[in-house]
């Protein structure tokens, strides 16, 4: 009795927000197929009705529920921005799944001369020995940068012809860090891991290639979102997470999409935001420096370019004592394209787990050794710092990157899916069935504001 008072209030007191539906015949019951799979057996769920004079009033969408044409605007939304992106997700998909195991499958396709074994404590090598080393081996070529190894103790020493180098200039040699011995010089060959990467993260295009892909990570997490706004309508005549198996081909590839889709829906949108800023992260530490440098190299307008350096070590042992609570990760040498070309640019990071991922540069003078500055980055610069490692699943040890693959295999299926579904349906869109229902519910709204009246 409440809820049929409840209902004859909702009818006398008609308001945008709740609508019903009149029936002059009690017993007329109206079929509810609202945007499920047409192949569907399911049966729908009849409204339950109550009695306002002599009509039967059967409530049909609440100030909750979405409109017809809601959905049909957010589902061309998901069906435009998931076909724009597909096939490059799939490339990403497919090439990020074996990036995930990459320190894996370096031991096994890239093996390396392992360090000696080294006692808790042990001292470290000079590090401008190593330099001098290295100079000697590619006279030619000028210190582009030296970094440490987070898994051995290594010391890698990069030489380059120019402040910009491009793929296959780098010459390298590696190092022991305490023993200070020249374990390799790395040969120039083919990398499947490198190729991968570079496919993965700009298509071989360069910067075009990085922008190309966010935009297309981008589109990813509206479709997204736009497909999570859609779950509800189209299955609202099924339990969470059915998978009819008997049904026809493309009825069981539909509940497979929605299914995976909505399992995965956390972790997709958590790598398509992550993919996006990693794709910016050339244009966002440019900004940094146009933001940053004039300031810093104001006082050496009109100065050359120093060709003599002080030492590394000593600048290295000078960040050293003025960050105690920080480890050095690479040292950048003068560079006028990325850094500064009066600095080294010393690289730091946090000790624990956590600010191991964030970094905090430091910029000692080329020529007296004496620290200039040292100031954390922008807060978007520290959003790509904890996005980076979170898009390939770093931050949990081997557990978590299996927990990746997994994710990454099931979205490889949503994306195939969704394609296969959107071919199968040309010859009769949803569409179609989704303008039906929008003329159909302005109609019954002109008619229940032309009873109210």
């Amino acid at each position: 009795m409440a809820a049929c008072a409840e209902h004859r209030r909702r009818f006398i007191r008609y308001s945008n927000r709740t609508k019903v539906v009149v029936y002059k015949n009690p017993t007329e019951v109206p079929e509810k197929r609202f945007l499920t799979d047409p192949d569907s057996t399911a049966q729908p769920r009849k409204p339950r009705a109550c009695t306002v004079g002599r009509l039967r009033v059967f409530p049909m969408m609440r100030s909750h529920s979405i409109r017809p044409q809601t959905v049909r605007t957010w589902y061309r939304i998901h069906k435009w921005s998931s076909l724009i992106c597909t096939a490059f997700l799939l490339i990403a998909c497919i090439t990020g799944l074996p990036l995930v195991f990459s320190e894996q499958l370096e031991a096994i396709l890239e093996p390396h001369v392992a360090p000696a074994q080294a006692m808790p404590g042990a001292s470290v090598a000079n590090v401008d020995a190593m330099v001098a080393t290295t100079q000697a081996r590619f006279p030619s070529l000028h210190p582009y940068n030296v970094y440490w190894d987070d898994d051995e103790p290594r010391v890698f020493v990069n030489m380059s012809p120019s402040d910009r180098p491009k793929d296959g200039d780098i010459k390298q040699a590696v190092f022991d860090v305490h023993t200070g011995k020249l374990l390799e010089l790395p040969q120039d060959k083919f990398s499947i891991l490198g190729f991968l990467l570079t496919l993965h993260s700009e298509l071989f295009l360069g910067l075009p290639g990085e922008l190309i892909m966010g935009a297309m990570a981008l589109s990813f997490v509206i479709s997204l979102l736009s497909g999570a706004l859609v779950y509800g309508p189209f299955m609202r005549n099924l339990r969470f997470g059915t998978y009819r198996a008997n049904g026809k081909p493309r009825t069981r590839w539909f509940d497979l999409h929605n299914l995976l889709g909505i399992v995965t829906l956390t972790w997709a949108v958590v790598v398509g935001a992550t993919g996006v800023m990693n794709a910016l992260s050339t244009p966002l530490f440019g900004l940094w420096r146009a933001q940053v440098m004039p300031a810093i190299l104001a006082p050496y307008q009109g100065k050359p370019q120093p060709t003599h350096f002080s030492s590394v070590d000593a600048a290295v042992q000078t960040v050293a004592t003025a960050l105690p609570q920080m480890k050095i990760t690479s040292v950048l040498f003068p560079n006028s394209v990325f850094g500064s070309p009066q600095h080294y640019l010393v690289w730091t990071a946090g000790r624990t787990p956590l600010t191991s991922r964030l970094m905090t540069p430091v910029l000692v003078d080329v020529q007296t050794g004496a620290l200039t500055i040292s100031q954390s980055l922008p807060w978007y610069l520290r959003l790509l710092e904890v996005s980076r490692p979170l898009h390939f699943g770093d931050y949990g040890g081997l557990p978590l990157r299996i927990l990746w693959a997994l994710f990454d295999i099931a979205l490889i299926v949503v994306l195939s899916s969704g394609v296969y579904l959107w071919l199968v349906r040309r010859k009769a869109p949803l569409e179609k069935e989704l303008n039906r229902l929008v003329a159909a519910d302005e109609k019954s709204v002109a008619q229940q504001i032309e009873v109210a009246r």
